[in-house]
């Protein structure tokens, strides 16, 4: 599963650690995350977050 980099703050989305204080399990691939998450960082949306290169 592919990381993914929020554009503003540079948080990266890591699949095998999730988002655990946001009630994202670990495993949870950043397409199937809700379309209400947003950066734990910075707080936009799924929309401003780009592939790892």
């Amino acid at each position: 599963m592919e990381k993914y980099i929020c554009t503003v703050c540079d948080w990266v989305y890591d699949p095998a650690i999730g988002d655990p204080d946001n009630g994202i399990e670990p495993g949870t691939a950043f397409a199937d995350l809700p379309d209400d998450w947003v950066c734990p960082e910075c707080g936009v949306g799924k929309d401003m977050f780009e592939p790892v290169a």
